[in-house]
C-alpha cells in the first residue's frame, strides 16, 4: 500500500477533477502490475495496473488507495474491471465518500466473492486524497496558504518590495508545491503590486497549474506577466457582478475564463469563489497570497495547511505584515496550529501547520 500511495502522489495536481490513486498488483512474491490515475483523471489507476498485469492478475492481490469505482462514466467501472480480472484479494486503504460509489464498489467485489480488506494506511491516504474529498464533503478545494517572511513577520517592506524575502532554495521547493496542486490563486492586489508568472518553473509537467484571480472587479493590469500569457497557461478570474461588461470582454478574448461570484460591498466571497472553484473540478489550490486574501481565508477557517518559509532578514515593524487583521482581541481566541513538519533550507526555514 505504501508503493500504491507513491504511486498516486506521483499524480497529484494532474488528475483534476478525479482523485489522483495508485494501484498495485502482486501475484506470489511478485509485483506483476503497477499503475496511476492519468493526467485529467483517466485512465483510472486499477484499469492501468492491470492492463500491465495481463492474465498475472487473476488470484492476485490488488492494491488501491481509495475505494474502485462502481459506476459507468466516461470509462467502465473499475470495481468491474477487477471482478472480469478475477483477482482473488483487494485491499483498500479509504472509502470514497462519493455519492456514486460510498461503500458499493467494496459491495461489488464482496458479492463477486472477492475477499477485501479496507483501513490499510488509511490516514496517509486521508491526506494525500484531501482534496478530492473536500470537494466531495464540503464542495470546495483543499486549500494550503503559502507566505513568505522575514523573521519579524513582514512580507515586503514598507515600499512594498518583496522579491526576494526567501532564498533560491526555498523557492524551488514552492515551484515543487505549486506542481502538486491545480491551481495557484492569488488576490489583485499581488498582480499589480509583484506581477508574478504563477507558473511551474524548472519541473518537468505538461500542463501548468490553473492560475486563480481574485477580483471583485478584474482591477488587473493588462501590462502584466499574466496577460501577456493567457493563451500558454489556463488562468481564470473570480470576480463580481459589478465587473464592467467591457473589462470582462478583453481579459475572456486574452483567454481567461471568467467565474462570476457573490461579492459584498466590493469584497469577494471566498467561500463562494471556493465552491465556483470545485464546481469547475479543482481540489486543490496553492494560495500565495496576499495579507488581505490570507486573513479572509483564515478568518472563515477556509485554510488545511499553512506553509510558511522564514528568512533570516529583518524588515522592522514598517514592513507589509504577513497577514492583514484577524480582529483577535484576547490570545485565547488567536488560532493555534499543529506543526506538521520544520526543514532547513540553506539558511531559511520551512514550516508547515495544520489549521484542521
Amino acid at each position: 500500500m505504501s508503493v500504491a500511495l507513491s504511486l498516486g502522489r506521483r499524480g497529484l495536481g494532474k488528475t483534476w477533477p478525479n482523485p489522483s490513486v495508485g494501484c498495485v498488483i502482486v501475484s506470489g512474491d511478485f509485483v506483476v502490475g503497477r499503475g496511476l490515475t492519468g493526467n485529467g483523471g483517466r485512465p483510472h489507476a486499477e484499469t492501468q495496473a492491470l492492463k500491465q498485469a495481463g492474465d498475472l492478475a487473476k488470484g492476485a492481490t490488488v492494491f488501491v488507495t481509495l475505494e474502485p469505482c462502481s459506476h459507468q462514466g466516461q470509462t467502465g467501472s473499475c470495481a468491474n474491471a477487477l471482478i472480469e480480472a478475477g483477482v482473488g484479494h483487494v485491499v483498500v486503504a479509504i472509502k470514497d465518500d462519493d455519492p456514486r460509489v460510498n461503500g458499493s464498489g467494496l459491495q461489488m467485489l464482496r458479492s463477486a466473492g472477492i475477499k477485501v480488506t479496507t483501513g490499510v494506511l488509511s490516514e496517509q491516504a486521508t491526506y494525500d486524497h484531501s482534496g478530492f474529498i473536500l470537494k466531495t464533503n464540503e464542495n470546495r478545494p483543499k486549500v494550503t496558504l503559502k507566505l513568505a517572511v522575514s523573521l519579524d513577520g513582514r512580507i515586503a517592506t514598507r515600499s512594498g518590495d518583496s522579491q526576494w524575502i526567501t532564498n533560491e532554495r526555498s523557492r524551488g521547493v514552492v515551484h515543487l508545491q505549486r506542481a502538486s496542486h491545480d491551481a495557484i490563486m492569488v488576490g489583485a492586489g499581488t498582480v499589480r503590486k509583484d506581477n508574478p508568472r504563477l507558473t511551474v518553473r524548472n519541473i518537468a509537467r505538461s500542463s501548468n497549474p490553473v492560475r486563480v484571480l481574485i477580483s471583485d472587479k478584474i482591477n488587473l493590469p493588462l501590462e502584466s506577466r499574466l496577460f501577456a500569457s493567457m493563451k500558454a497557461h489556463p488562468t481564470w478570474i473570480v470576480h463580481g457582478a459589478d465587473a464592467e461588461k467591457e473589462t470582462r470582454q478583453v481579459w475572456a478574448g486574452a483567454g481567461a475564463k471568467l467565474l462570476e461570484t457573490t461579492s459584498i460591498s466590493g469584497i469577494i466571497s471566498i467561500k463562494s469563489a471556493l465552491k465556483n472553484l470545485a464546481s469547475e473540478g479543482l481540489t486543490s489550490v496553492y494560495c500565495e497570497g496576499g495579507s488581505q486574501l490570507a486573513a479572509c481565508l483564515l478568518s472563515n477557517n477556509l485554510v488545511d495547511e499553512l506553509v510558511i518559509f522564514t528568512a533570516g532578514v529583518l524588515i522592522g515593524d514598517d514592513g507589509l505584515p504577513t497577514i492583514a487583521s484577524l480582529g483577535v482581541n484576547e490570545l485565547k481566541d488567536a488560532k493555534r496550529l499543529n506543526l506538521l513538519e520544520s526543514v532547513a533550507l540553506d539558511g531559511d526555514i520551512m514550516t508547515r501547520w495544520s489549521l484542521k
